[in-house]
């Protein structure tokens, strides 16, 4: 297969395969909300996944199953292959999206609460807009960085306040999985304004087949599996809908309208999954939780507004 270009266009015409005039950022917001949606149900899903399957077998096989559907569509559309220059940047997003972020909340979510972890990873739109400001180099005013450190340090108190003091491992790989997140979305909505946002994330998981397989095969033959209800509806739903499916309307969303626009829809995430894991999990909330994700959410959009 050819290698794919990729062109510029002025405002108002398609680059990449997307719309860039009004009616493309009316689309842009409605596809980084659905997005979002997505991507609140993938703790409680994850939740339920573990009741079936061990942490590394769960990711390996999400991992292969997003990647078969997306290989398969990719295929199927005689996709060419991506230009040599974007090969690194997929890396990165295969790196940190893939399989950094889902292997390490899952991790997490093996001693941690969904709504705990929501509330950690509700720093993600400010790491992700940090992440922005210095891959394209531009210079965040004070502002910004005061309610950036703000937000770090109502997480940091509401972690250390649920672990009794100190913090937790579960904590520590949270905290992981916000970096090497970021870096993806950073990284994969760059490569989403030249080329069609499902043909990132599609590339990404199919590069990472060599090693998603021989991961799989190994956690298998280690980790019990259990075929449940709860076990392969959870599989299904981080492999269809928070793997594959959610990173593709993303992905789309933050090429139309911009990663900062977008991290600015993803603040009522944490808030969703806080109501997800009460409607789903049955978990019961403390009342630091709401308060931080609110305290957290309050930052966020004070940073969206100094950025411009």
């Amino acid at each position: 297969m050819r290698a794919q270009s990729s062109a510029t266009a002025p405002s108002g015409i398609a680059v990449g395969g997307q719309e860039t005039g009004g009616h493309g950022r009316s689309s842009g917001t409605l596809q980084a909300a659905l997005g979002v949606v997505a991507f609140s149900l993938t703790f409680p899903a994850t939740a339920w996944g573990l009741e079936g399957f061990g942490p590394w077998s769960l990711i390996a096989v999400r991992s292969i199953l997003a990647a078969v559907i997306a290989g398969g569509c990719l295929l199927a559309l005689r996709v060419p292959l991506p230009e040599r220059r974007h090969r690194a940047g997929l890396a990165v997003v295969g790196a940190g999206v893939v399989l950094g972020f889902p292997l390490l909340t899952t991790l997490a979510l093996q001693t941690s609460t969904t709504a705990h972890a929501a509330v950690v990873v509700g720093l993600l739109p400010l790491t992700t807009a940090l992440f922005s400001a210095l891959r394209v180099g531009t210079r965040p005013s004070r502002t910004f960085w005061l309610a950036a450190l703000a937000g770090a340090a109502a997480v940091i108190a509401f972690t250390v306040q649920q672990s009794g003091g100190a913090l937790t491992s579960a904590d520590a790989y949270l905290f992981a999985a916000l970096l090497v997140c970021a870096a993806g979305y950073t990284e994969g909505g760059r490569l989403a304004r030249v080329m069609p946002g499902w043909h990132v994330i599609g590339w990404a998981l199919v590069l990472c087949l060599p090693l998603t397989v021989p991961m799989a095969a190994v956690a298998l033959s280690f980790e019990p599996v259990r075929l449940t209800a709860h076990g392969v509806t959870g599989l299904l739903w981080v492999a269809v809908g928070s793997q594959f499916l959610g990173l593709v309307v993303w992905y789309r969303g933050m090429a139309a309208i911009g990663i900062p626009k977008a991290s600015q829809l993803q603040l009522a995430q944490p808030l969703l999954t806080l109501v997800w894991s009460v409607l789903l999990l049955g978990e019961h909330l403390t009342v630091a939780a709401p308060l931080t994700a609110a305290a957290v959410l309050v930052c966020i959009a004070v940073t969206q507004r100094a950025r411009g």
